[in-house]
Formats: structure tokens, sequence, C-alpha cells
């Protein structure tokens, strides 16, 4: 089973890791070399921002994909629908849309309470319109609890259409059953092997009852600490610190569990980007790829030696 590996961008000492983006061009060159598949683009300016760094970052690379960080509410559908159908167009089909739960601006407050249920039927409504959008032939009509549309149409539409790949996360049921619905890719959240086998389960369990449990890849954030630990744990991704050998080594019980994406943090320096890809990237897949040749033995995975690591 192959697996891939996501660059999730830090906040860096003079701001945002697209602050310079000449300087970020180098990076992805370095990046996309360094054997990652993806990239995360979710800017603490925004929406806006992140469509206007996703579209640079296209520009100026080859085959890496573009992870596009979206939140339901911001823009309309019919706007999102057409500027993300142009922005797929533009990849050739590298584009995927992670959707993050936010709480409803204050302005709807007064029409509906403000609630965790509420958010995620935003989500699911929106979804909803943006695939329809991305698929349909003629313009139509939708009157939901959430958005009104009048003639919806997108002329133009992507590669993908409403295949484009749709990437959500959450814990809770509420979250679990939108994200049954839609998700092409669940982001898991921190935990050990056991606890994050557990939540495996259960999204599949949510995918089934819409025929779709088939269709889901899993991706596990990783948090890495290529000085050591420094302040407290992120609380939002397993955390390893130690070698790029025995990072790698760490890596392979969750690999075991059909994990087949990592998204990893915390390398952003030119230096720990190259030495990522060269030693931990090329052995998770060297060691995989032996494994998958042998016949599997009781216990195996627990016998190696794993880097120190944190769940938070």
């Amino acid at each position: 089973m192959p697996i891939e590996f996501t660059h999730v961008p830090g906040k860096l000492a003079n701001g945002s890791f697209f602050y310079d983006f000449a300087e970020t061009a180098t990076k992805l060159s370095l990046i996309e070399d360094a054997g990652f598949r993806r990239l995360v683009v979710d800017d603490p300016a925004g929406l806006l921002t992140n469509m206007d760094i996703a579209a640079q970052t296209l520009d100026r690379t080859g085959s890496l994909e573009v992870v596009l960080t979206h939140w339901a509410g911001v823009i309309e559908p019919t706007v999102a629908a057409r500027q993300l159908a142009a922005l797929d167009r533009k990849s050739g089909g590298r584009l995927s849309l992670r959707m993050l739960s936010e709480p409803l601006e204050d302005s709807d407050a007064e029409a509906r309470p403000i609630g965790h249920s509420v958010v995620w039927q935003r989500i699911d409504e929106y979804l909803v319109l943006l695939k329809r959008l991305w698929s349909n032939d003629r313009p139509f009509d939708h009157e939901g609890a959430f958005y009104s549309v009048k003639g919806g149409f997108v002329p133009r539409k992507g590669p993908h259409g409403a295949d484009l790949a749709i990437r959500l996360g959450g814990q809770s049921g509420t979250a679990l059953k939108v994200a049954g619905k839609h998700a092409d890719v669940f982001e898991l959240a921190a935990g050990s092997a056991d606890e994050v086998a557990r939540l495996m389960q259960r999204v599949r369990g949510a995918a089934a009852e819409h025929g779709r449990a088939g269709r889901l890849r899993f991706a596990l954030p990783i948090r890495l600490h290529p000085d050591g630990w420094t302040g407290s744990p992120d609380h939002k991704a397993v955390e390893l610190a130690g070698p790029p050998a025995r990072i790698a080594l760490a890596l392979l019980p969750y690999a075991a569990l059909g994990i087949e994406e990592f998204m990893i943090g915390g390398v952003d320096r030119p230096g720990d980007i190259a030495r990522i890809g060269r030693e931990t990237i090329t052995l998770v897949a060297n060691s995989l790829a032996r494994r998958e040749a042998e016949v599997p033995q009781p216990g195996m995975l627990a016998s190696h030696p794993v880097a120190e690591i944190h769940a938070g």
C-alpha cells in the first residue's frame, strides 16, 4: 500500500509560510523534489487569501497537489463553485478541498442559535450545493435552511466535476455523519494507534450508511520536532521527535492500520524539508515495500524501536 506525504506549512518567525512568495517558490520546489505529494494551503489571512495562494502554488509547481482549506459561509456557494472550478481547471486536476468547521457569523446568530450541529448542517448543505453546481447541465433553484440559490449554474466545470476530492475531519457523531456522506479523505484526530483505529472504524461505519465505505482514504496529521521537544504539545497532531530514521519506524504502526497519508508539520526550513524527504519518506516507502513482499508475522510491528512519541 503506497503511503503519500503532505506538507503542512507552519507559521514562521516573519509571519506566514507564504509571506514572501519568491522565497516560498524555492521551498515549493524543494517540497516537490523531496517526495511530498501535496501541500496544505491554510493561511491565517483566510479563505480569499488561500485561493490566491493556491493559484500561485499551482502556477509554480508541476506535480504538487494543493489542499485548499475552506469554510462554509465565507462566500456564497455559487461564487465558491465557480472559483474552485476555475482553480481545478488551472491545476489540471491537482486541487482538493479541505473543509473546516467554524462557528457561524454573528449575523447568522440573529436568525438561528449557534451550535455544533448547526455548523455541520450548514457544511452539509454547502457541499451538496457545490457538488450539484459542479455537475448540473442546466440552471437550478434551491431553497434550504442556510442558502437560497436562483438559477445556479457553473458553465465551465473543472476536470474533476463533482468528484473534486473533499477532505473532512471531526470526532462527534454529527461531524462523522457529514463526513460519511461527503468525505473522500478523512483527516484523523491525534491519538494512540488503538484510538486512531477506533475512530477509523466509526468513520467507515458512517460512510457505509451512504455506500461509501470503500471510497474513504485516511490521513493522519503528524508534527515533527527535528530539534527535539520545545514547548507544549500541539494537541492537534501525533507528535514525533528523533532522527528521521526513527521517525520513519514510528509511522509504520499507523500505516499498518490502513492510513494512506501522513500530513507532516514542523518541517519548514529547507534543510529539514530535504532531510525528511531523503530519509523519512524514503525509509517509510522502502519499509512498506519490503513488508508487502514478506509473509506477515504476528507482532512484527511491535518489535521495532520507535521515536519519542506523543499523541496530543
